[in-house]
């Protein structure tokens, strides 16, 4: 059964949630690479597109 099921094994189906967290890191490594400095957690926000804490809702009662 083993061998069937390998048969039909499809290599072309992606995790889609590590190849969004391999995305995220290249933009990340991406801005590291065009800065002078080091990045301010406001900064390494905006490349990942992450909301400003100010405009986040709470999430306890």
């Amino acid at each position: 059964m083993d061998a069937v099921r390998q048969q039909y094994l499809d290599l072309r189906v992606h995790d889609r949630v590590a190849l969004d967290e391999i995305e995220l890191y290249s933009e990340i490594l991406s801005a590291v690479a065009k800065a002078e400095r080091p990045l301010t957690t406001a900064e390494i926000d905006l490349v990942l597109g992450v909301r400003p804490a100010a405009s986040r809702r709470e999430l306890t009662p």
